[in-house]
């Protein structure tokens, strides 16, 4: 199984509450905090996938230049 979920080259984790029963994660190797979940994989997937794109969309709006991952994750 894939721990990571990767987007426009940005990586999250893929994390589990037993608690709360949902799955949620964070973008890896930036200083913004950005975070996602959903109650399955693909809802996690999709919201990992729309916080990446609003993001991008307020830094456009902000006129700030987006963080990018500082690692390189090789296949």
């Amino acid at each position: 199984m894939n721990k990571l979920l990767r987007y426009k080259d940005y990586l999250g984790t893929v994390e589990y509450s037993l608690n709360d029963k949902v799955f949620f994660g964070e973008v890896l190797w930036i200083d913004s905090l950005l975070s996602y979940q959903g109650n399955t994989i693909e809802e996690l997937e999709e919201d990992f996938n729309g916080t990446i794109v609003h993001y991008l969309e307020l830094c456009i709006r902000k006129n700030w230049e987006p963080e990018k991952t500082s690692v390189v994750v090789v296949n």
